[in-house]
């Protein structure tokens, strides 16, 4: 398995935006690598080591896609998918694991599961099918995402306003691509938080008001709404 550890590696990881990660995966070594390289892209990443705990996890809060391996202590991944699907949970599954039969990925696949990757494997693979999983279930077929005059690209991290290039911090993209998942719609502080962050993590409490402050000024004012006690949205008129 490689990290991001030489130049051209590290470019690849950073062909994507900031996702709310749920990691479930038992194995210390692989786990921690796994963890720590999609990190390193800019993903913020919540890591489980059993099955039952990913179960609850699921069932109590929201992710954008899960990392799943199937050989868990306590509950059997495809059983912890199955438990998903059946109770309506369409999060994005990428199935992690070790067992390589035909018959296994068949069994992932018809379970729910939206790819399926064996181990050993490579962190720039595997991030390269979490963007293709997300664009999938977005419904698109490329990464361009375009609103009024900003055009992003998810997978370059190059931000465009009236043709000319923007730079944006990491966490600044990441906010931008949320609220451009569905223009008009609102999402939390908290929402917004966590996709940053992941769930553990202390944040301070103007953080996201900075970075909101740092988008109004290079995407323009109104290209953010606040909406008074409820959140923030990409305007739409």
């Amino acid at each position: 398995m490689r990290l991001c550890r030489n130049g051209d590696f590290i470019r690849t990881c950073s062909e994507i935006h900031s996702v709310r990660l749920l990691l479930v995966e038992d194995d210390a070594m692989i786990g921690a690598a796994a963890r720590d390289g999609l990190r390193r892209i800019g993903h913020a990443v919540d890591w489980i080591r059993d099955g039952r705990a990913a179960s609850t996890a699921l069932a109590t809060e929201s992710v954008d896609l899960v990392v799943l391996d199937l050989g868990l202590p306590h509950k059997d991944g495809l059983q912890v998918l199955k438990e998903m699907r059946g109770a309506g949970n369409t999060t994005p599954v990428l199935i992690l694991t070790a067992r390589d039969a035909v018959t296994d990925k068949i069994a992932g696949l018809d379970a729910g599961a939206d790819d399926y990757v064996i181990k050993p494997f490579d962190v720039a693979e595997l991030a390269a099918r979490i963007r293709a999983v997300l664009r999938r279930r977005a419904g698109r077929a490329d990464s361009i995402v375009k609103h009024r005059d900003v055009e992003l690209n998810l997978n370059t991290r190059q931000v465009l306003r009236a043709g000319r290039e923007i730079a944006l911090s990491p966490y600044e993209f990441s906010i931008v691509a949320a609220l451009l998942e569905r223009p008009g719609h609102i999402l939390s502080r908290q929402q917004l938080e966590d996709r940053l962050y992941g769930w553990s993590s202390e944040v301070a409490s103007n953080t996201l008001e900075v970075y909101i402050h740092g988008l109004r000024k290079k995407l323009g004012h109104e290209f953010i709404r606040t909406i008074r006690g409820v959140g923030y949205s990409a305007a739409t008129a």
